[in-house]
Order: structure tokens, then C-alpha cells, then sequence
């Protein structure tokens, strides 16, 4: 047998990866079997495993290829001697909203994390990978908006904790209602206006900031 070479294992894994996608979508996850993906693919399910633990390994694969592009909008973001942190995470929310509505790949995937994905029994791991990124998306967020504090962009008494869940909040509500229904706002073009007006949140909100009593 002649032995695969990195970029044919690549190929492959590439190609599982976009029969996932597509099946996942046309189907949902939970009625989508790896026999089924690889079919689509063209591949045997022995090849499934070579490159993938079990579907929640498939499935975190391709929700971590969404990431990739914003990976240095975030770091500049969190990087304590970035002068303008905001600035970044201005420009990779309006990113992320543009990105949704305009590239099919990324609008199919998140409407199969939003509305195609069900946590069976099945997909326990996958539930705990999910819990993990969306924990650790949350202190991301945090350690940008504390970095937009200490340059004075946001209050200096802001609560970077509580700040943070209330925007990663609006960013998956924002997303979720659009994929849903997709005619009730413009999101491509109606993204900064939709940026800005969290930003304005984090800015004058007198709730999300660490008051003390007289």
C-alpha cells in the first residue's frame, strides 16, 4: 500500500470537512450519521476516524474554521499594549456581522450551529466543548474591553465581567435572529449602526459599572 502524504491527508480531511457542512445542513446534526458523511465524501468511515475522534470532533472542526479569520482582530484586542483596543473589537464585530451575511459558508455553518444542532445523548461531548469556547469566549471579551478601560475608551469603573456577557449576548442574539429571519433587517449594511449601539451600551450604561454607596 502506498503511504498517504500530508497534503493528500489534507485533501481528505478537507473533503470530509465540506461533506459535514453540507450535510449537516440539508439534515441537521443529529440525523446526520458519519456513514452518511462519508458517503457524501466519497470516503470509507475508517477515514472519518483517522482524522476525527466521533461527530463532535467533526463538528467542533468545522466551527473552528469560522474563527480563524478573526483570530488577530481578537489578540490585537486583548494585547495590553495595543493603544486601541476598542478599536479592534469594533472592527471585528462589524466584521463578524458582515461576514454572516455576505459568505455563504460562514451563514451555512452558523445556521447550523443556531437552528440545526441538538445536544443529544450523542453529542454530550460536544455540549462540553461548547460550554468550554462560549466560557472562554467570555473572558476574551472581558480582557478587551479591561484593556479599552486602562486606554480610557470605556469607563474607568466599568465591570468587564458583566460587561462582557451582555455583549456576547447581543453578538449571538443579533446572529441568531437574523439567520431565523433573514428579510427583517440588513445586517451587512446595518452593522455598524449595530456595533456602535452596544459600544454606546458599554459606554453610558450605569448598570454595568462597579458603583460603590456613599
Amino acid at each position: 500500500m502506498v503511504r498517504r502524504t500530508k497534503e493528500e491527508a489534507q485533501e481528505t480531511r478537507k473533503q470530509i470537512l465540506e461533506a459535514a457542512e453540507q450535510a449537516f445542513y440539508d439534515r441537521g446534526v443529529s440525523r446526520t450519521t458519519l456513514a452518511d458523511i462519508a458517503a457524501l465524501a466519497g470516503v470509507t468511515r475508517g477515514a472519518i476516524y483517522w482524522h476525527f475522534s466521533n461527530k463532535a470532533d467533526l463538528v467542533q472542526a468545522m466551527l473552528d474554521s469560522l474563527h480563524e479569520p478573526l483570530e488577530e482582530m481578537a489578540r490585537a484586542s486583548e494585547s495590553e499594549d495595543e493603544v486601541d483596543p476598542l478599536g479592534w473589537t469594533r472592527k471585528l464585530l462589524i466584521h463578524l456581522f458582515q461576514q454572516v451575511a455576505s459568505d455563504p459558508k460562514t451563514r451555512r455553518i452558523n445556521e447550523i450551529l443556531f437552528h440545526k444542532f441538538e445536544f443529544t445523548d450523542e453529542m454530550c461531548d460536544m455540549r462540553q466543548q461548547r460550554q468550554f469556547v462560549w466560557l472562554d469566549a467570555n473572558e476574551r471579551i472581558a480582557l478587551a474591553l479591561s484593556n479599552a478601560s486602562r486606554q480610557g475608551q470605556l469607563p474607568a469603573d466599568l465591570n468587564p465581567q458583566r460587561a462582557a456577557i451582555c455583549l456576547h449576548a447581543y453578538i449571538h442574539g443579533i446572529i441568531g435572529q437574523w439567520l431565523l429571519v433573514p428579510e427583517s433587517f440588513p445586517l451587512h449594511d446595518d452593522a455598524e449602526r449595530l456595533v456602535d449601539g452596544i459600544l454606546d451600551m458599554l459606554r453610558f450604561s450605569p448598570a454595568l459599572r462597579d458603583t460603590t454607596s456613599a
